[in-house]
This record gives structure tokens, sequence and C-alpha cells, in this order.
């Protein structure tokens, strides 16, 4: 039996799982991935020549890796990747951070548990969060807050999609009226930081939602808000996934770059391969095109979108980046900071850690490097465009020493406090800018360049978002720019955007074959009843009410009789 081929344009994270939902369905499988290392954003990358003495390098990375507890796409396909015997795979290679927490100029850090409470110290941990730290919100700004969120949460989907995608979360939650405190924590600090979004333009859908879901995760017994890998992403990860496909049959092609698709016919006849040496035509039945935004919108041809006039929408999409890049600092001690993530929430350049070696307890660190690395603090900056502290320069018009120097400097202001000398200028071993980061010549840092930016989800832009299926029948769609119920450009979105790619091939091709599982965000069923009353008052065209619905207020009132 002859199967059905799949061309898969683009290796990441994407890639790779529309691969491995593929090949378990017995399909041929051709992914061609643009660079020399495996993973696409997630790939961990190592230090070229910080090995010494026949060590090995130092381990890099383009962003540390997060994996929120409301993932559920991408960690289902962790536990189907073989790795060392162990009962759920990859997915054990996961382990819980505890804590969190918001690191301020000139005060004290505001520390946060991440996970429901499992033991007194949690317990302690969490009624302490606001109690220990002067975080200044006045009673009308956190009883303001708490109803925004809890419009969120009551509101039906409708109303989110019609409404809420149209506010950006500045206005949403009215920062102009409130304090700089609230302005800093609750609407710039919240949007920067996860999604590398100015509050001013992001989406209060896709940014209330996550919210939320990092909310609701905290409230799950057993559960962590926040986890994270026990070693390098490739290491931990990725390689034991490339492997375990390889094995099954897919064909990966590394250092492959897609130069067109062409279109005839009314149907994809062929892509356009260069492989450093030859250019080649490769040809299938299906085509599934897991490559970022800013990329595809170059490869979409006018016989394209004569086919699909809708694809032009993934062109305006391209306006919509930003760039999300992390440095990596290799400390000879380390400092663990917090067993968790660090929010750095007055930092100009939007900066945010992890302490490495704390979850990384089977990495051998004296075998790496010159021998003299025992701790690695990563580091993300999701603003490239604010003036900094050192050199009130934005970080696009730094030089690559002037970035290091300026991420250097905000995270001692901003963890230096109090007296306590948590970074020591002696304890920096070296240092790694993502090379994604390319400054042709630092005399002219201002034509700097971000080779892989992060789609932003700002307002509106989920109308300009294409599903996974097109109107030319043999081309899908699978990245973190599709329309998904995880709406966010992240590991999770790209994953669930691969599942229904692959899930509309097994409808085009026939083939008797399950499709993906796809769920959708986690809310508590208690709120359906909210959201259900939202949705009438949605039909008849009414605003969102805070009033509780009549059927609430009775069983509330039988409850006090009873009581």
């Amino acid at each position: 039996m002859i199967k059905n081929k799949v061309i898969i344009l683009g290796g990441g994270v994407a890639g790779l799982s529309a691969a491995h939902e593929l090949i378990e369905r017995g399909f041929d499988v051709h992914v061609y991935e643009l660079k020399g290392i495996p993973g696409g954003k997630a790939r961990s990358v190592k230090v070229p020549d910080s090995g010494k003495d026949n060590r090995k390098d130092l381990p890099g990375e383009h962003g540390f890796r997060f994996f929120p507890g409301f993932y559920r796409h991408v960690t289902d396909t962790m536990k189907r990747i073989p790795c060392n015997g162990q009962a759920l795979g990859v997915f054990d290679n996961l382990v819980d951070a505890t804590r969190g927490e918001m690191a301020r100029f000139d005060k004290s850090p505001i520390k946060i548990v991440t996970r429901f409470p499992r033991n007194l110290k949690d317990l302690k941990a969490m009624i302490s969060t606001f109690e220990d730290s002067d975080v200044g919100f006045t009673k009308e700004e956190k009883d303001f807050f708490a109803e925004r969120l809890w419009q969120i949460m009551t509101s039906c989907e409708n109303r989110r999609v019609d409404e809420y995608e149209k506010i950006c979360w500045w206005d949403y939650v009215q920062a102009d009226r409130f304090s700089e405190n609230y302005k800093t924590l609750l609407a710039t600090g919240l949007t920067r930081t996860l999604v590398a979004a100015k509050a001013t333009e992001a989406s209060t859908k896709t940014g209330g939602d996550i919210i939320l879901q990092l909310i609701f995760d905290m409230m799950k017994i057993g559960s962590s808000s926040d986890r994270l890998l026990n070693g390098p992403t490739n290491d931990v990860w990725i390689d034991p996934w490339l492997k375990y496909l390889k094995e099954m049959g897919v064909h990966y092609h590394l250092n492959t770059k897609v130069e067109s698709i062409n279109c005839k016919d009314g149907a994809i006849q062929s892509a356009t391969i260069n492989n450093g040496t030859e250019t080649l035509e490769v040809t299938g039945d299906y085509y599934i095109a897991a490559l970022p935004v800013e990329v595809m919108s170059g490869l979409i041809s006018d016989e394209m979108l004569e086919e699909d006039p809708t694809l032009s929408n993934i062109q305006k999409l391209r306006s919509h980046v930003a760039w999300m890049n992390g440095i990596q600092f290799y400390l000879k001690e380390d400092v663990e900071i917090i067993h968790g993530h660090v929010i750095y929430i007055d930092t100009p350049w939007a900066l945010t850690s992890i302490s490495q070696k704390q979850f990384w307890k089977d990495f051998d660190f004296p075998d790496h490097g010159d021998g003299k690395v025992n701790g690695i603090l990563s580091v993300d900056v999701s603003n490239w465009d604010g003036p900094g502290i050192l050199y009130n320069k934005s970080a696009k018009d730094c030089t690559r020493e002037e970035i290091k120097d300026e991420i250097w400097a905000q995270l001692k202001k901003s963890l230096n406090v109090n007296g306590k000398e948590i970074l020591k200028d002696d304890n920096l071993n070296s240092w790694f800018l993502d090379p994604d980061i390319i400054i042709p010549d630092d005399m002219r840092p201002h034509d700097a360049v971000n080779l892989e930016p992060l789609l932003v989800n700002a307002t509106g832009t989920w109308y300009l978002r294409p599903d996974a299926f097109t109107r030319i029948p043999n081309l899908f769609l699978a990245s973190d720019y599709v329309r998904t119920n995880t709406d966010l450009a992240t590991m999770e979105g790209a994953n669930e955007a691969a599942r229904r790619a692959v899930n509309c091939i097994i409808d085009a091709s026939k083939v008797d074959a399950a499709y993906c599982e796809i769920w959708k965000l986690h809310e508590p069923n208690i709120l359906s009843v909210w959201r259900n009353h939202d949705q009438k008052r949605y039909d008849k065209g009414l605003p969102w009410e805070i009033k509780i619905p009549w059927f609430i207020e009775i069983l509330q009132k039988i409850k006090l009789m009873f009581s």
C-alpha cells in the first residue's frame, strides 16, 4: 500500500509535533528545517568554543523554557516520547517550580507561591505574599482589578472574541486611573513579561485568558503553574524526540532553506529547497507550512493568493512581531534567587530569569566550559525598544557588550536591595547572547537584526490569524500564529496548531486513523452558570453585568436558610 506523503516545512515544535502525529498514523513524513539544530525557537545551543581542556561546550538557549500547568497539547506529546525507560517519557523531565518572585528596583521583592499549598511552609508563604511587601495598592485598586478578572471569568466566549479582542489590556484595567504601582505591576508588567507585548497594544482576550489560566493552575490541588525542564532543552527533550521520530521513519533534514512554495492548477505542486549545495524540488501529497509568520509571509505567491485571498492576512500579521530573546550569565558560584521564575517588574527592558542549576540536578557543570562554571542565570529580554539605565539606549541600539552590561546592571539594581548583594561582578565567569541577534558591526549596532522574532497578540490580530486549513486543498498551516484555543505564540499553541493541521490531512486523505485530540482552556465548571447567563445577555445585545444571576441568588438564600 502506497503511503500518503507529507512535506513539512519547518522543524520546530510545530513541525516536530505534526511529524509525530502523522508518523504514528502511518504517513510518509519528510521535514525540512532551516537551521543545523532541531527544535526551532525551543532549541538549546552549545556556546561555540567554550569547552576547554577536553570539556564540553556550555549550554545556551534562544530563551528559557516555561511549561505552565495549563499546557495539555505539548505535554501530551511529551508523554509519548520515550526517554531512558521513564514511565511518562520526556514528560518526566519536567520539574515543578514552587515559588515565583517579582523583583523591584531598590525595594524588597514580592514572593509568590506558584502551586496549591502542599505544606505549612507553602501556606505561610502564600498568606504573606502581600503582607510582607510594600506593594502599595489601595483598596479601590485591589477591588477594581479583582472585578476586572471576574468579568473575564464570567464572560461568554463570544463576548471575549467580539469585545475583549478589541480592547487593549491597559484600557481594560483602566491603568490611567490608578497609581504608578498599579500601572507597573498589573498593567505594564504582566503583558511585557508574559507575552512581550505593550499593555497599550496587547489583546485583553488573550492576556486575560492566560492570566486566568495561571490563577486556576495555582488553585489546583497537586498542580504547579510553573514547570521547567531538568536540563538543556535539546538534551532532555528535542534530541530524544527526534531520535524517536527517526526510528519511526520520519525523514528529518537539517540546513534546508525553503526558497518557494509552488502553486499551480489550484494546488501545491512542490516546494523548492536549498540545502547549501544544491536546489531541490520536493513533492508530496500534502504540505504543512510549519514556518514562523515572518517567514511564511514572504513565501506566499500571487498564485497562492489567487486560490486563497485570505492568505494575505498572514502578510499583515508580519508587522505584529516583537523581540523576545535570551542571554545566559555563567556564574562561578551558583545564585538560586528563588525556586522558580523571577519577573523584574521595574526593568525598562522587561527582564525575566531562572536560576538553572537548582532544576538541573543531573547536569555535570564541572565537565563544561572552563570547569569554573557552577551556575547559570538564564534571562529573557522582552523589550528591546526602551532606553536602559546605563547608556540610555534601547537594546536594539547597543553593541553586544553594551547589551550584556545593561542587562547585568538592571538585574543588580533589582536584586541587590536592602543591603543584600546577590549578584557580584567578580562572580561572573562569562556570558552568551542568543545568536539570533545579529549585530553586523559593533560600530553600527542600530543595524541589529533578530532572525526569530515572536508574534505578539495585539488587539484585532485574532481576526487576521488563519485556521490550519486553507482553500488550497493540499496546503495546511501549523505554526503559533494559527487560530487555536491556546491563542498565544507558544510551544503549546504550535503543538495544537500542528494537531489541527494533521486532523485536516486525515480528513482530506480519508485514511482510517483517529483524529488528534484537542483541548480547550480549562475553566472551572462552577463558572459555567455565569458564562451561560452572560451568553444569553450577549445574544440579546446586552453588556456584561456584575449582578449575580437571579437563580444563583435563590440558591444562596436556600443555603442560608439551612446553614
